[in-house]
């Protein structure tokens, strides 16, 4: 006789809002579709349905669509469209949360320049930097200041994935992707992008890809904070190539 299984669900931004917790388990039947997540998540919570074509899911962290086939101790992440501390001294660099070769997610204030130096080489004639920074206002409203969170693990990986994307398309030499978590001030920046190669038009043209792609397929959430309450962040929708891999420059 079949016995049911049980899967891990995460929920983030808006989600976790709507079921008052960041994480779930659920009892399905053997050989159950991811389908059958969202489904049951749409029946119990009515602000979930209307969200739910365009939530995006993932299975051990890997973007995947409604027919993956789930098993026994699966992580289900079920993630809204993305958005996507404390300030240390001047003087100090970031320090990682988790960290790849070309990534990082830090809590602590982000320094552009030594990152941008630690990547110069002989070999480069331009380095790109873009700086994504807390500006006040937002809605027609003064903003305190923003908080971010990610599916931290997850994110990593695709900020990775993005990075290697840039190096294998356009002709850079290398790239660092780091972005902050939780509370951002007003004026410290959030995300920052730092590409090197011989030539200013590849810097320019994968510095603009890899935040425009960061901000569509990363799954880090921003909430902001106003005088008068606090909002998610409306996020843009998932291209329509998040659930089959690669995302590549140009689709």
């Amino acid at each position: 006789m079949l016995t049911g299984m049980r899967v891990r669900v995460l929920l983030f931004g808006q989600l976790k809002d709507i079921l008052g917790r960041g994480e779930d388990s659920l009892d399905l039947e053997p050989g159950s579709r991811l389908s059958a997540v969202t489904a049951y998540y749409s029946r119990r919570f009515p602000p979930f349905q209307s969200m739910a074509t365009s939530i995006a899911c993932s299975v051990n962290q890997e973007y995947a669509d409604g027919s993956a086939v789930l098993h026994e101790g699966d992580e289900v992440g079920l993630l809204p469209p993305v958005s996507g501390g404390k300030a240390e001294s001047p003087g100090k660099t970031e320090t990682a949360v988790l960290k790849t070769k070309h990534c990082a997610l830090v809590r602590e204030r982000i320094i552009a320049g030594p990152i941008a130096d630690a990547i110069r080489a002989g070999d480069d004639g331009a380095v790109a930097i873009f700086e994504g920074i807390v500006r006040n206002h937002s809605r027609g409203r003064r903003t305190l200041y923003l908080d971010y969170e990610a599916y931290e693990s997850m994110a990593i990986n695709e900020m990775q994935r993005l990075a290697h994307a840039a190096l294998e398309q356009f002709k850079i030499r290398d790239v660092r992707l780091v972005h902050r978590l939780g509370r951002i001030a007003i004026s410290d920046t959030s995300v920052l992008i730092v590409v090197a190669s011989a030539h200013r038009a590849a810097a320019f043209e994968a510095c603009r890809w890899l935040i425009d792609t960061l901000k569509k397929t990363v799954p880090i959430w921003k909430k902001e904070y106003f005088e008068d309450g606090a909002v998610w962040a409306d996020g843009e929708p998932f291209p329509g190539e998040i659930l089959g891999r690669p995302v590549t420059p140009g689709s």
